[in-house]
């Protein structure tokens, strides 16, 4: 199996890594019976994503998307952040084995749950197309 430069740089030296402690969006996505779990943390302000930090526990291609995954909304509004998919962080990683899709659905669902959360806290409703598909850990009829 082979991973590219980039998977392997946000593996060895992951980015955002840590937790905030007031933060204002927490997403966890994950199975423990898959072995890997994700949790993105979010500060937001004015719309803006001004922090961003992750926990993941898995394999070296989890760790990279979700590295990937914060870089990629770090700094940017809401609504783009919402844009992120799964197939941008395998981009942008440039590609993963096949076998690795799902960590980077995982990272895409992590930022979602914390920007549900994070509308949830605000009072507010989230985009009604906003929705954070659950991993049941049934890894062999897993779509992704």
């Amino acid at each position: 199996m082979l991973y590219s430069e980039k998977v392997m740089d946000h593996f060895a030296n992951p980015r955002n890594v840590g937790e905030i402690a007031d933060a204002d969006g927490i997403g966890e996505v994950g199975n423990a019976k898959c072995g890997d779990i994700m949790k993105i943390y979010l500060k937001i302000e004015n719309g803006i994503i001004s922090d961003v930090k992750f926990k993941t526990f898995g394999c070296g291609a989890a760790i990279a998307t979700s590295s990937m995954a914060t870089e990629m909304i770090k700094g940017k509004s809401i609504e783009e952040a919402l844009t992120i998919t799964n197939k941008a962080v395998v981009e942008a990683l440039d590609g993963l084995p096949p076998v690795k899709i799902h960590c980077s659905v995982l990272a895409e669902q992590a930022v979602k749950a914390a920007l549900i959360d994070y509308y949830k806290k605000q009072g507010l409703e989230p985009p009604a197309d906003l929705e954070v598909s659950v991993c049941s850990g049934d890894c062999e009829g897993c779509g992704h």
